[in-house]
């Protein structure tokens, strides 16, 4: 990952409103969430929702599908794992250390 893209994600996640729908879509897993459900479990307006989904799209963290009616958002878990590749790229100044694994998405059968 690019400087650049790193700067552009830390701060698309910079914010509490776009933090919460973020931490919300990845404990999802693949299925992701409605918009609606989304909206539902932050209590946000639904312009205010839109506003900050299109912020964390443009970072390249959420990716949306439309489903008939309904639009379906995921959390992108290879954008994620490069994000936190790049942070921890020279963690403990070479030191043999034990940074976070990757994550696996997984679907909702999935979850433990």
């Amino acid at each position: 990952m690019e400087t650049k893209s790193a700067l552009t994600a830390l701060s698309a996640l910079g914010h509490e409103s776009r933090l919460a729908a973020y931490r919300q879509l990845v404990q999802a897993g693949n299925n992701g969430l409605s918009v609606g459900e989304l909206r539902d479990r932050l209590a946000l307006p639904p312009a205010t929702l839109s506003a900050h989904l299109n912020i964390l799209r443009a970072a390249g963290l959420v990716q949306d599908e439309r489903e008939g009616r309904v639009i379906r958002v995921r959390a992108d878990y290879g954008q994620m794992n490069a994000l936190l590749a790049y942070l921890t790229e020279n963690c403990c100044a070479g030191s043999s250390c034990d940074p976070v694994s990757s994550c696996a998405s997984r679907s909702e059968g999935d979850m433990p």
